[in-house]
């Protein structure tokens, strides 16, 4: 069996085996109950709308702004969701025995992490696109607001994914699958914390605490991409408005991610799949 279709039959066995996970079914639960939650809420903004409450520029902005809140909470789902895959991925193949049938043909063990990386990028993307757009509907039916810019916001929101799963595949080679889970989510939200506090010293001018969400960025790229996704997601207007007393937002973002660091996020990707890569050729199974 070749490399190219080693690495295919692996994805394909990857897609087939989360789809039959339970995380897979509280992954689509808590989709649907996060998108009718939306519906209503936007429903009601619009009513207000509707009723003099609210003008119809001061609905937009406020649909901005909700609806970056909601899309954290699917990027918060997303990062349960493959943290809690990835796990299982390795680490619980290995502990079941499957791994030792897999690996006793003459098949590079490479080949099959990345195999399995790979299956697990087409789901963690495939559930962030397909959801996002659909909460884009929402509130395009709602509301009557469409994002400026969708299409990088959801690029950035699975280059998040990829990031935080590439993560859990190298916690996996190394962790049991209940762990490497928990600690992806928990760096995940510790970063997006450090990010918050980094942002706060920006608007206050202490560079010292400014630092904290630079470095954090770096060492874990999650957060710098999700502040890139909330800008393409905001009204246009309300961009042009902040002033530097918003970094420390949480859900405003001010500017996309430079070229410069969706390159480090390329670099950040491939350096640690290859860690994961090392790590599990040289895992006794």
């Amino acid at each position: 069996m070749t490399t190219a279709r080693t690495v295919l039959t692996m994805a394909a066995l990857t897609l087939r085996e989360a789809s039959r996970r339970r995380v897979l079914l509280a992954v689509a639960v808590l989709t649907l109950a996060l998108l009718g939650l939306s519906w209503w809420g936007f429903s009601r903004l619009a009513a207000e709308s509707d009723s003099g409450g609210l003008t119809s520029g001061e609905a937009r902005l406020a649909a901005s702004v909700v609806l970056n809140i909601v899309m954290f909470g699917f990027s918060l789902i997303a990062a349960l969701g493959t943290a809690f895959l990835a796990g299982p991925t390795l680490s619980g193949e290995t502990e079941s025995g499957i791994s030792l049938a897999v690996l006793a043909r003459p098949i590079r063990r490479s080949a099959v992490l990345l195999g399995k990386w790979l299956g697990l990028v087409v789901f963690g993307t495939g559930f962030v696109v397909l959801a996002g757009l659909a909460q884009c509907l929402v509130v395009w039916a709602t509301v009557d607001y469409w994002p400026p810019q969708p299409a990088a916001a959801l690029a950035l929101l699975a280059a998040q994914t990829i990031v935080l799963l590439t993560l859990a595949v190298l916690l996996s080679t190394v962790v049991s699958p209940m762990a490497s889970g928990v600690v992806a989510v928990g760096l995940f939200g510790a970063t997006w914390v450090a990010g918050v506090v980094g942002g706060i010293g920006a608007a206050l001018g202490n560079d010292g605490v400014a630092r904290v969400g630079v470095v954090s960025r770096m060492l874990l790229p999650t957060d710098g991409l999700w502040r890139g996704a909330m800008h393409g997601f905001q009204d246009s207007t309300l961009v042009a408005g902040l002033g530097s007393g918003f970094d420390g937002h949480p859900f405003l973002s001010q500017a996309p991610p430079t070229i410069t660091y969706l390159v480090w996020v390329a670099v950040w990707v491939a350096m640690v799949w290859g860690l994961a890569a090392a790590s599990f050729v040289r895992k006794d199974l």
